[in-house]
């Protein structure tokens, strides 16, 4: 084939819509193409809002078990104290009977001899005036 002939057949009908067709394919792409970007970018930031709301309601449920176990510790605190003290007077009442039974003095008979010991020092010194 020659150059003329070459030229004759890409100037008939069929060659120019085989060009438009090709030229309409080519647009077409290229549009799906930004259409792709425009909505992949929405898509995006869809994602990325609801990735935030999902951090946000995930975050409260923490805190929120987090002040329960809190609150559950300081109860658990107060039990622990209140045991540890009704513990502690148990064992001031054991000793303080076994204290007794010895015959051993408390802090109230020393203090009461103390006083006792004092009036009667202040009757000796006003005994010998």
């Amino acid at each position: 084939m020659t150059t003329n002939a070459l030229k004759s057949l890409m100037e008939t009908p069929a060659a120019a819509n085989i060009r438009e067709s090709a030229n309409r394919i080519w647009l077409a792409g290229l549009g799906a193409f930004a259409k792709t970007q425009e909505e992949g970018e929405k898509l995006f930031q869809s994602l990325v809002t609801e990735g935030e709301a999902v951090e946000q309601r995930a975050r409260k449920a923490a805190e929120a078990q987090f002040e329960d176990a809190k609150g559950k510790v300081v109860e658990f605190r107060g039990k622990a104290n209140q045991q540890f003290d009704r513990l502690e007077e148990l064992f001031q009442e054991r000793v303080a009977q076994v204290l007794t039974r010895l015959g051993i003095p408390t802090q109230e008979d020393i203090q009461e001899l103390t006083k006792r010991v004092e009036a009667l020092n202040e009757s000796i010194l006003a005994l010998k005036k």
